[in-house]
C-alpha cells in the first residue's frame, strides 16, 4: 500500500484532537482512500507541553519550515489560525507543490481567492471543509452534491455559541448575561466571547459559503454585520407572541449576480426548519433552482467534528495523489474577478421595532406619522401596560420595506422627546 507523509502546523485543540481521531480510526480511513496515512512532522510554538494523546515527541519541531521544506511531505495541514503568519506557510507550501488542508475561516475570507489561484498554478489542492460548520459536510456539498444548481440562497446559524446563549434566553427566560457566563463556563464560549457574540465568527464563514455559491470572491469585509449583545428578554418574548423565534443567522442571496450578505440576529418563523436548530448545534439552509431547499445540520464545532472534516480533505487529497485527479473537490474554486455587492441600504425586509416611550396620548400617531412618511406600512403593534416609570414598550412588526428608509425613520424617532432610548430594530426573514 502507498503511503503518503503528511505534516502538521499547529497542535492546539483542535490538532490534538486530529491526532487522536488519526489513530484510532486509522484502518477504516487507510481501506476507504487506498493508501497509508502517515503524519511525521508537528509544528508548534510550544513544543515543551503535554498534549492529551499519545505522539512521538521526536516529531515535534518548532521551525514551520522543517514541515514546509521536507520534499517527503505531501500534505501540510494548517491549524495555528489568524491571518499572519497562516497566510505566509500556506502559500508557501503551494509554492512548493504541496497540498494543504486548512480549516482557517478568517485567512479564507480575507484571502481566498488568492490562494486558490496559488494552488491552481502549482497544481495543488487546498480544501477547507473544516473551515464552515465542523463536521457538517457543507463545502463538499456545494462542491458536489449540488453543484448544478444555481445557488438562490445560503441562510446559516452558524455560531454555536450564540446559538447556545439564544436557545437558553428562548427556553428558559433567562438573561443574555447570565447565558453568556453560563457558556464560558461550560466551554461553549471563549473567555473574550468579542469574535462570536458580535457575529464576526459567523461573517467569516458567509463569505466562503458566499464565494463558492455565487462565484464571486466575496471577503469578510463584504459581510454587513450585527451581533446578539443587545437581545434582551423582550425580544425573546414579543418574538414568541408574533410566532417567531430570533437566531443569529448568516444570509447569502444572488439577486441576478449581485450578492447580498449580512450577519444579524433575524427573527424567523417558528416553523421555520432553522428555528428548531438549538444548543451548540448549526444548520445550513440552501436553495437551489432544482433541488429547492436542503438542510445541513449537525455539530459545528469541537475537536471531533471539526477533526471529522479535516480527515475527509486529508483523504480526498491521499486519495488523488494515489488515483489521480481531485477536480470535484474544486468545482466551484474559478472565482470571478468580477464582485457586485448589494448595499445593505438596498435591502428590502420587513422589520421587528422596539420603542421605549412615555405612556400618553398620541404617541402611536406620532411615531406613525413618521414611518408613513417613509411610505413604511405597520403590519402589527403591541403595546402592554406600564413597566418602565411612566414608560411602556411599543413593538412594531412592518411590512416590507427598504432598510435605508426604515434606518432614517427610526433616527428622527429617536429624536423625539416621547422617546426614552434609542429604537431597537431587527430584521424579520420569513
Amino acid at each position: 500500500m502507498k503511503k503518503v507523509k503528511m505534516g502538521l502546523i499547529g497542535f492546539g485543540n483542535i490538532g490534538t484532537g486530529l491526532l487522536r481521531n488519526l489513530k484510532n480510526n486509522k484502518e477504516i480511513i487507510e481501506e476507504r482512500c487506498g493508501c497509508e496515512i502517515e503524519l511525521t512532522k508537528i509544528a508548534d510554538k510550544d513544543i515543551t507541553t503535554l498534549r492529551n494523546v499519545d505522539y512521538d515527541k521526536n516529531m515535534l519541531t518548532d521551525d514551520v519550515y522543517k514541515v514546509i521544506n521536507d520534499p517527503e511531505i505531501k500534505i501540510v495541514i494548517e491549524l495555528i489560525g489568524g491571518l499572519e503568519p497562516a497566510r505566509t506557510f500556506v502559500a508557501e507550501s503551494l509554492k512548493k507543490g504541496k497540498h494543504v488542508v486548512t480549516a482557517n475561516k478568517a485567512m479564507l475570507a480575507n484571502f481566498g481567492k488568492e490562494l486558490f489561484d496559488l494552488a491552481k498554478e502549482n497544481n495543488a489542492l487546498l480544501l477547507f471543509e473544516g473551515s464552515v460548520g465542523g463536521g457538517i459536510p457543507i463545502i463538499r456539498g456545494l462542491q458536489q452534491g449540488i453543484c448544478a444548481n444555481n445557488i438562490k440562497s445560503i441562510k446559516g446559524i452558524l455560531n454555536g455559541t450564540c446559538n447556545y446563549i439564544l436557545t437558553k434566553m428562548t427556553e428558559e427566560g433567562s438573561s443574555f448575561n447570565s447565558v453568556l457566563k453560563e457558556a464560558q463556563e461550560k466551554g461553549f464560549a471563549e473567555p473574550d466571547p468579542t469574535y462570536d457574540i458580535e457575529g464576526y465568527d459567523s461573517a467569516h464563514k458567509i463569505a466562503i459559503l458566499a464565494s463558492l455559491a455565487f462565484g464571486q470572491e466575496i471577503k469578510y469585509d463584504d459581510v454587513f454585520v450585527n451581533g446578539i449583545a443587545g437581545i434582551q428578554n423582550t425580544e425573546i418574548s414579543f418574538a414568541k407572541e408574533l410566532g417567531y423565534v430570533i437566531k443569529l443567522l448568516a444570509i447569502a442571496k444572488n439577486h441576478n449576480d449581485e450578492v447580498e450578505v449580512r450577519v444579524h440576529p433575524t427573527l424567523i418563523p417558528q416553523d421555520n426548519m432553522l428555528a428548531s436548530v438549538s444548543g451548540v448545534n448549526n444548520g445550513i439552509l440552501v436553495e437551489g433552482d432544482m433541488v429547492g431547499e436542503t438542510m445541513f445540520y449537525g455539530r459545528g464545532a469541537g475537536q471531533d467534528p471539526t477533526s471529522s472534516a479535516i480527515i475527509s480533505d486529508i483523504m480526498a487529497i491521499a486519495q488523488s495523489i494515489v488515483e489521480g485527479g481531485c477536480h470535484k473537490d474544486t468545482r466551484l474554486l474559478n472565482l470571478s474577478d468580477i464582485k457586485k455587492i448589494r448595499p445593505i441600504d438596498e435591502l428590502e425586509s420587513s422589520y421587528y421595532l422596539r420603542f421605549i416611550v412615555i405612556d400618553r396620548p398620541r404617541v402611536m400617531a406620532r411615531i406613525s406619522s413618521i414611518l408613513g412618511d417613509q411610505n413604511i406600512s405597520i403590519e402589527c403593534c403591541i403595546q402592554k401596560g406600564r413597566n418602565i416609570g411612566d414608560y411602556v414598550p411599543l413593538i412594531l412588526t412592518t411590512h416590507t420595506t427598504k432598510e435605508k428608509a426604515i434606518q432614517d425613520a427610526i433616527k428622527e424617532i429617536g429624536k423625539l422627546d416621547i422617546v426614552k432610548e434609542k429604537p431597537f430594530l431587527l430584521r424579520v426573514e420569513e
